[in-house]
């Protein structure tokens, strides 16, 4: 047997009639009636609204106005395909009958994940983000081995150089190169005695190596880079904005991403990489970031990602728990019919 959907707003006076009109043909035209008012879900509103009541069978849709005749075309068609499909065969339309007429634990599972997403993300986000603060404590602590860990996990996914980082329980909270030309702080090569070009040292380097001056007293690295723990620290902190705005937040235009938010990370980060190299970093057309730089621009770069991401994401997950929802009331009044 067919089912009918019929979409409709609260208080219409218009579904009486229509309601009526499917009752007459229900001998000619055997079917299952489902209700759904759109009021109270945004993606039902959007798509039903305007031509409400609507009908939907199979994929036929008829909006108002009209008529019991146009009504009746409409399911001697849906009618007519199913026949047909029945009758060849067609196994997929069968599978997908048989989907439609139950909510499984994938539809629940999906459902729920649709609601909750946001949440996930921030959770993972903050991890994320907090770990690598994490093995400086451990580091502090004496615990050694998940320090390790935690770094060499970050390893591949950061630079983790010394000079770009930041240090937990030091004199200094970072040890910028001498190129960057911080005032009232000891530079990189003061402290370390090595040259910046010495990149092997710069990544490798966490606070817990015994050296000459004591680690103690340069403190811990921290296993993110500044320009990362921006990136996702500001990601983190408009995700839960977005959030805590029930996800009303419009995408951020794309152009207004590119100026703002990648383009000053990109001019930022690779007019500094020809410092790296040791046979052009004393050429004065080349520069070296500051912290709050590096800061800055890594902010930028992750709030206007998650502004334009997230929404973007959203409006997914909207049609996902629209249809889900939409479905999960079809399934109750067919099978309290049914009953």
């Amino acid at each position: 047997m067919m089912v009918v959907t019929l979409f409709v707003k609260q208080g219409d006076p218009a579904v009486e009639t229509v309601v009526e009109m499917l009752n007459r043909l229900k001998d000619e035209y055997p079917h299952q009636l489902a209700v759904v008012a759109i009021d109270q879900d945004e993606g039902l509103r959007a798509v039903y609204e305007k031509d409400a009541p609507v009908v939907q069978v199979g994929p036929y849709r008829l909006g108002s106005p009209f008529r019991e005749q146009d009504l009746r075309v409409t399911l001697g068609a849906a009618l007519d395909r199913a026949r047909h499909l029945n009758a060849v065969g067609d196994e997929s339309y069968s599978k997908r009958v048989e989907r439609g007429r139950k909510v499984s634990t994938a539809d629940r599972i999906s459902l729920w994940l649709s609601n909750r997403y946001m949440w996930l993300i921030n959770f993972f986000i903050f991890l994320y983000v907090g770990l690598p603060f994490l093995a400086p404590v451990l580091a502090l602590n004496g615990v050694q081995t998940p320090a390790r860990i935690l770094y060499t996990i970050y390893s591949p996914l950061c630079h983790q150089l010394t000079f770009r980082s930041w240090f937990l329980f030091g004199m200094q909270p970072y040890y910028p190169r001498s190129l960057a030309e911080v005032q009232n702080l000891a530079s990189y090569e003061q402290v370390f005695s090595v040259p910046p070009t010495d990149l092997a040292f710069a990544r490798q380097f966490t606070g817990m190596e015994e050296i000459g001056y004591g680690a103690g007293r340069i403190g811990f690295k921290v296993a993110l880079c500044q320009r990362d723990v921006a990136i996702y620290a500001s990601l983190l902190a408009f995700g839960l904005i977005f959030s805590l705005s029930g996800r009303k937040i419009k995408s951020l235009p794309w152009y207004l991403w590119l100026i703002f938010g990648l383009l000053p990370i990109g001019l930022d980060g690779f007019s500094q990489l020809p410092s790296l190299l040791s046979f052009l970093s004393e050429l004065p057309v080349f520069r070296e970031s500051t912290p709050l730089l590096r800061t800055m621009t890594g902010v930028l770069f992750g709030g206007t990602t998650g502004w334009y991401l997230f929404p973007m994401i959203e409006e997914s997950m909207r049609e996902t728990r629209t249809l889900l929802s939409q479905k999960r009331t079809i399934v109750a009044q067919i099978q309290s019919e049914g009953n």
